[in-house]
């Protein structure tokens, strides 16, 4: 995309929806945020939470990365943004839930199962880390001769398993939810029909999202 495109998007956008909701908008300039929710999700350009869940601006405080991977909590490390910002939303903006979404088709669960020698990726190999218990758990269950597609769809699932094992090492995080002020959850997005699953820690699978309002 040309950024000529986007900057004729960003004028649609000055024109339309922000003249449109020009009060609520600017009622946020003035007053902050107060999102109730933290949702944590992949880079991917296919996945747009606000427009899978048609949220407006201020409902959601986001963190996008490659894979939707958090790290454990590990206060000796020099820089981690994500940890920063899921500190952030629990301690400063006092979230109520957080949501870790994974999805289909991801890349950087695709890319466990291969190896990157470019040393230009160095950090992407590093980060890909995080999904390798993913990764183990999703051969113990298949095999190692599964079939790929089926491999690859369990071990996104299971990477957001293990992503909300991870958020738990947060002390504030933690705190919170055994308090009751922040719940969490798993949920995996299905990018060739739009659907969300939402794990069950109780039946240990994902299931439906719709039947939580049933």
């Amino acid at each position: 995309m040309a950024a000529g495109t986007l900057i004729r998007g960003n004028e649609l956008f000055q024109s339309s929806y922000f003249k449109e909701n020009e009060k609520e908008l600017i009622k946020l300039a003035k007053h902050g945020q107060r999102p109730k929710a933290l949702y944590i999700g992949c880079s991917d350009s296919r996945v747009i939470p606000d427009l899978m869940m048609q949220s407006k601006p201020g409902d959601l405080f986001v963190i996008r990365n490659v894979g939707n991977f958090v790290a454990p909590y590990r206060p000796d490390e020099d820089y981690h943004s994500t940890a920063a910002a899921i500190e952030y939303a629990v301690s400063v903006l006092k979230v109520e839930e957080i949501i870790i979404c994974g999805h289909t088709h991801c890349g950087a669960c695709k890319a466990l199962y291969e190896t990157i020698v470019d040393p230009e990726m160095i950090h992407i190999k590093h980060w890909l880390k995080l999904g390798e218990k993913a990764k183990k758990m999703a051969i113990e269950s298949l095999g190692v001769n599964a079939e790929k597609e089926k491999l690859l769809r369990l071990t996104e699932q299971f990477s957001v398993v293990t992503q909300l094992e991870n958020l738990l090492t947060y002390p504030s995080v933690q705190r919170r939810v055994k308090s009751g002020e922040v719940h969490i959850h798993g949920w995996y997005y299905d990018i060739e029909n739009g659907n969300i699953d939402y794990y069950d820690p109780e039946q240990s699978q994902f299931l439906p999202i719709s039947a939580l309002e049933e």
